[in-house]
């Protein structure tokens, strides 16, 4: 038993810090409906390695990377407006998943993978999360500024010569990982929450980025902790739980303090 919480423990931990720089960074540019575009795609990507009797997880890290390459190409050619495309995008790949799954043989539960259950992580989902955790903290820290000022001031980011392209892609990469890999703790209807409640309570009571993303980080631990907790102790599911943790934590500090940014 003392093992299953170490485990879930651990597991939301890493999950949490790059959620909170990346959620940060999502709020800024206010595309929080982007991670429940990739949230979304998850679904398919889960019937795809049901279908192929494959690691579920790489097949949805395949198919968000995948989703995220394309939107950036795809918003520049139709001239859409992000969050309509964002709209299509998340509604089909949802359709998509659903169509795939009905078409297989044999039935096929997705509560687990709609809302997660980290406490059935084990030793070796850690190292798959662990590694996606690492990689996804070492290219936030290696392009923290470039990525902070595409999402404060795009175009005077373009001015200055960044590759705006790039690190948007790169941004949208690290979000997909993070989302195929979180859908074992807190399930794909919830990881978008996990990116954007603690960054949008931190974002109150702090004054610069980094005190925004680490006051994120912090957030998200409170949450993972006090989720579990209230799982342990009421018996409610372990995901849900911790995303309504960290929402009573965002309703409880509202009055304190303003950002100086508006997230």
């Amino acid at each position: 038993m003392t093992d299953l919480l170490l485990y879930a423990l651990t597991a939301g931990l890493l999950l949490v810090i790059p959620a909170g720089p990346l959620g940060s960074i999502i709020l800024w540019q206010r595309m929080a409906y982007y991670g429940d575009t990739l949230a979304h795609s998850a679904l398919l990507g889960v019937a795809l390695g049901l279908l192929l009797d494959t690691q579920v997880e790489f097949t949805v890290i395949a198919v968000c990377v995948v989703l995220a390459l394309v939107l950036g190409p795809l918003h520049r050619i139709s001239g859409n407006n992000l969050d309509s495309l964002l709209g299509i995008a998340a509604h089909t790949s949802l359709a998509l998943g659903l169509v795939s799954v009905s078409l297989q043989s044999g039935a096929i539960d997705l509560n687990a993978y709609l809302f997660g259950d980290i406490l059935a992580v084990r030793a070796s989902d850690l190292g798959l999360l662990a590694a996606i955790s690492l990689l996804c903290t070492g290219l936030i820290l290696w392009r923290w500024n470039a990525l902070v000022a595409i999402a404060t001031h795009r175009d005077l980011a373009q001015v200055e010569g960044l590759p705006v392209a790039r690190l948007e892609i790169l941004q949208m990469v690290l979000i997909a990982l993070l989302v195929a890999v979180g859908m074992k703790i807190v399930g794909v209807l919830l990881i978008s929450a996990l990116l954007i409640i603690p960054a949008a309570t931190a974002g109150r009571l702090s004054r610069t980025p980094e005190q925004v993303a680490l006051g994120a980080i912090a957030c998200g631990c409170l949450a993972v902790f006090g989720g579990l907790y209230s799982a342990w102790q009421l018996d409610t599911p372990a995901g849900p739980s911790i995303v309504v943790f960290a929402a009573a934590l965002f309703f409880l500090l509202l009055p304190v303090g303003r950002s100086r940014r508006r997230v």
